[in-house]
């Protein structure tokens, strides 16, 4: 039996071989505004750079795009990435975006660059690199937004306008220890990136809840797990749209980037064994099935992790059939439940 869960989604905003980063918005606001009819809780964003294949690098101006397209889905990021910011920008902008979708918007952070070393000193130049000052930038960022906070970072006399007093919701994101570490004991929610980087999902979960503090925000820990899930009508049609997402992460390994490519019949003819092995070994946190198979398979994965939510990373090459994924997941657990 699955136990009733919140579900969300969690948008690459992939732009596909022969398509635009135009086709990809428009896509993202069509995904959300379905996702929003068949009961997702969030609809995130994440933050990547200088990659031919996603298009939300300007992630706070795509949040503003979908939430301006859509009534009530909570609508974030998923997540940006700290460092490469100066806190107050991050303040302002959320402060602004809360402010005209009040209620609506959370704040998902990460430390990494989002990107190649090269990238990310194009970004941050004068920031401190490669994200050991995270804990001091996140301290002052809370302090933008509650000024009774105490914080030796926050500047005196500097305020975000709009920002400053209003609830936004703070998320910590990472794929390792040190992120859960800290959401726990900062009494924050924490979201693993199981979706790409599985291998200390449940070590960063026993983490997370065994220096979990109660907080303003939290009486107890909140845990979310990204997880792969691919449907279509058969297992046979799901398991061919997963090639995708294959080939993205094959190509990854490889040093390589481009938008991503049209599912493929099989992958033996592209991958060495090698390959194969890692590939299949980064996305060991994945579904792809029919309605049926998400029902068999997703309750050991919440048993497994205790996830109080779970966010949906679904990386299709055709638009309808993405859409399809995700109306099939919603039915699946909603039926479930």
């Amino acid at each position: 039996m699955m136990r009733e869960i919140p579900i969300s989604v969690l948008d690459l905003a992939p732009i596909v071989a022969d398509g635009t980063a135009a086709d990809s918005f428009r896509n993202s606001l069509d995904l959300a505004r379905h996702a929003e009819q068949w009961g997702y809780q969030r609809y995130w964003l994440a933050e990547h750079h200088s990659m031919p294949g996603i298009a939300s690098s300007a992630t706070s101006l795509v949040i503003g795009y979908i939430a301006a397209g859509t009534q009530k889905i909570r609508v974030g990021s998923g997540g940006i990435m700290l460092p490469n910011h100066a806190p107050l920008v991050i303040a302002e902008q959320f402060g602004t975006l809360e402010t005209m979708f009040p209620g609506r918007i959370d704040l998902g952070l990460g430390r990494a660059p989002g990107s190649d070393q090269l990238t990310a000193r194009a970004l941050r130049r004068g920031l401190a690199s490669g994200g050991q000052d995270f804990p001091e930038l996140l301290s002052e960022l809370q302090a933008y937004f509650d000024p009774a906070r105490e914080s030796d970072y926050r500047p005196l006399g500097v305020s975000a306008v709009p920002g400053e007093g209003l609830h936004i919701p703070i998320w910590l994101l990472g794929s390792s220890g040190f992120s859960a570490e800290l959401a726990g004991k900062l009494g924050l929610p924490f979201a693993f990136a199981s979706h790409f980087a599985p291998d200390y999902l449940l070590p960063a979960l026993e983490l997370y809840r065994r220096n979990f503090q109660p907080s303003d925000v939290l009486d107890k820990p909140h845990a979310m797990v990204g997880i792969n899930i691919i449907a279509a009508d058969t297992d046979e049609e799901a398991r061919r749209l997963a090639t995708s997402q294959q080939q993205q992460f094959l190509n990854i390994i490889r040093g390589r980037r481009g938008q991503l490519r049209p599912p493929v019949d099989s992958m033996e003819p592209l991958w060495a064994p090698h390959e194969k092995e890692y590939v299949l070994k980064q996305l060991s946190y994945s579904i792809a099935g029919s309605k049926q198979t998400i029902r068999e398979k997703l309750p050991y994965i919440l048993e497994q992790t205790g996830a109080d939510e779970i966010i949906v990373a679904a990386q299709v090459y055709d638009h309808n059939a993405r859409l399809r994924s995700y109306q099939l997941v919603s039915e699946a657990v909603q039926s479930a439940n």
